[in-house]
């Protein structure tokens, strides 16, 4: 299981822009919210929260794909909804076609 996820997650975070606000964005989320709401005044927690959302949010719009929550919302809602960039698809159906012609010598 936790593979699985390493896996998808390698596939859904291959812009370096957005590597680097993920490494800012997932901290600032949770490490914010626990760390300010424990120690400091909510709004601080609030913020926190919020801001590593959005950076997290920047980097899947930078990447042209959707966060995991909204993906979920999405299925949810029978909507649809892009799990891997453009440039990750081209990446996957080069390496799928490169496998399949080996495939065939």
């Amino acid at each position: 299981m936790i593979q699985r996820f390493m896996h998808n997650y390698l596939l859904r975070h291959q812009n370096r822009t957005n590597q680097v606000l993920h490494l800012i964005g997932v901290p600032l989320t949770f490490g914010g919210l626990i760390g300010f709401g424990l120690a400091g005044p909510w709004i601080f927690a609030g913020i926190a929260f919020v801001a590593g959302y959005l950076l997290q949010f920047l980097g899947h719009f930078i990447e042209h794909n959707d966060a995991g929550e909204l993906i979920l919302i999405k299925k949810l809602l029978g909507k649809p909804y892009t799990e891997f960039g453009p440039d990750t698809q081209n990446r996957v159906n080069f390496d799928q076609s490169s496998k399949k012609s080996s495939c065939n010598d």
